[in-house]
């Protein structure tokens, strides 16, 4: 019964902080849109946040923000 307490526990303590968590993400989402519209390069956007690249491009453009333009081509050697 030990188990199932423990579970019980761990249940309530998840849905207490599950707003919390919410609201987190939420706060992270906004500040990752106000830094990309201010400027600051996706790929830093990224590392200074929770989200993956993927999930960064995707908050942009749910929020109405162009792709960044591509960076300068590598020289090729031959």
């Amino acid at each position: 019964m030990d188990t199932v307490n423990a579970l019980a526990e761990a249940t309530r303590r998840y849905r207490r902080t599950e707003k919390a968590h919410e609201e987190a993400r939420e706060a992270a989402v906004q500040a990752v849109v106000v830094a990309l519209r201010s400027g600051v390069r996706p790929t830093d956007v990224t590392a200074a946040s929770p989200f993956t690249a993927a999930y960064v491009r995707r908050i942009a453009r749910e929020h109405g923000i162009a792709p960044a333009a591509p960076g300068p081509k590598r020289a090729t050697t031959d």
